[in-house]
């Protein structure tokens, strides 16, 4: 009886079985509906959302005020304010935690892209990421008083936490830019592996940052003590962003892959080493760990929701629906005034998305697609890889003689672009043999190259 009594005990006071609080909350950015989804951890529920603008295509009249492609996200030592960037309005919004109100808005320059609170909570550092600088901001009077000057294309900015040096990744520039934090100066320039790096994350003792490199399949590891790199990992195609979570005594790294649709765990020592790869969703985009590490969340920016591991299983134990196309996601503990407030949220804005992997019929090419329906018509967002650089290609759906769209691909065989028109109407009314094949093929060419199910 003893040995049993012990056994549960054990089991009752064991971290990796903390349930979240009923006064967490987790938020996503969501870009395509520009809106903050707000879920509760405790209970895996979606209760509603912060609607910052309208959803697109509803964003192109010259009298619309609303925010475009609310992308970006950060929030306030005390967890009481949260901030949503919106690169296509080029804002900053302060939003108040207990509430779920708007308390103040900024506009910076071309393209922000993500922000964050200095340590002490006294400033806001927003990357432009379409010019050169930081826009620092005073929180109290939602006002700019200065700008860094950093390499072209600031991405992200991650403040240590002793708050003595910020970290900032480029989006177009291979380095990482170290600021000291009372000079507002850059005091070093570490050399990276590729010139696209979205996010940045501290381990938990603060000995390493690390980046992650979207167009390579990468993450770096940088020493904060040495400034220096301290190993790179390849990682998979599409490294979107990470989060570490203690388990069983040991740090591990969670890399969300959004070509893979995995979300892989790492070891953390001298030699990172792959732990488990765990199937999730449609391009895993965002994800944040619960303050005991319990638990891990990951937006899924083609499956509009957000998916919940089990840290001490690496299993996924909730779906929760979300905004359209969720880019950031941040995990803040004790915000809400009461269990389930839904105080200033709406319903859902949006419906489920449809997604559409692509298959290769001839080549090394790849890309998926997906479809949201935006009432009378649908979008289409297409997704191409590994194609001929320089070249352009028509997505067609069945045996229509008109593509839905063409793209060009850039230098590396990529393209992304979106459709408006009535995909699954053509699709439904097409009485061709193979009308539900969606496909892509070189201008020029009969065959297809890409080939999916619609």
């Amino acid at each position: 009886m003893k040995t049993i009594a012990l056994t549960i005990a054990a089991l009752l006071s064991a971290p990796a079985f903390a349930a979240p609080s009923p006064l967490d909350r987790v938020y996503t950015a969501d870009q395509n509906s520009n809106t903050i989804s707000v879920f509760d951890p405790a209970s895996n529920t979606l209760l509603g959302q912060i609607r910052l603008g309208n959803a697109r295509p509803d964003v192109l009249s010259p009298l619309y005020r609303g925010e475009i492609n609310v992308h970006g996200l950060g929030f306030s030592p005390d967890h009481k304010t949260l901030i949503a960037i919106a690169n296509g309005s080029n804002s900053v919004t302060f939003i108040d935690t207990a509430t779920n109100q708007v308390k103040g808005k900024t506009y910076v320059g071309r393209s922000p892209h993500e922000g964050f609170f200095r340590a002490d909570g006294k400033e806001v550092w927003v990357v432009v990421r379409g010019e050169d600088y930081i826009s620092v901001i005073d929180p109290l009077t939602f006002k700019e008083t200065r700008r860094i000057p950093t390499d072209i294309g600031p991405g992200m900015v991650l403040f240590h936490p002793d708050g003595k040096l910020a970290f900032v990744v480029s989006s177009f520039t291979p380095t990482v830019d170290v600021i000291d934090v009372a000079s507002h100066a850059v005091i070093k320039r570490i050399a990276v592996t590729s010139p696209f790096s979205p996010f940045l994350q501290f381990t938990p003792d603060g000995g390493e940052v690390w980046m992650t490199h979207k167009d390579v399949g990468k993450v770096t590891r940088i020493s904060t003590s040495t400034l220096e790199v301290a190993g790179v990992i390849d990682t998979g195609f599409i490294t979107n962003h990470l989060a570490f979570a203690t388990v069983g005594g040991e740090v591990r790294a969670y890399v969300t892959i959004g070509g893979e649709n995995l979300v892989k765990v790492y070891s953390t020592g001298k030699e990172a080493k792959l732990l488990a790869a765990i199937a999730t969703g449609a391009l895993p985009h965002g994800i944040w760990a619960a303050d005991d590490g319990s638990r891990l969340y990951v937006g899924l920016e083609n499956g509009d929701g957000v998916q919940v591991i089990d840290s001490a299983s690496n299993q996924v134990i909730a779906t929760m629906p979300g905004g359209q196309a969720p880019q950031a996601l941040v995990y803040l503990s004790k915000v809400a005034p009461s269990a389930h407030d839904r105080a200033n949220l709406v319903a859902r804005v949006n419906q489920d998305a449809h997604n559409i992997p692509f298959k290769a019929v001839a080549g090394e090419g790849k890309g998926f697609a997906v479809v949201r329906n935006l009432g009378v018509v649908d979008a289409l967002e297409v997704f191409l890889y590994k194609l001929k650089p320089n070249t352009v290609y028509h997505v067609a759906v069945g045996s229509q003689a008109a593509p839905l769209g063409s793209f060009r691909t850039n230098d590396a065989g990529m393209a992304n672009g979106t459709m408006i028109g009535p995909v699954r109407a053509a699709a439904a009314s097409d009485a061709a043999v193979r009308a539900d094949r969606l496909s892509v093929t070189e201008a020029g060419a009969s065959a297809a190259v890409l080939v999916s199910a619609l």
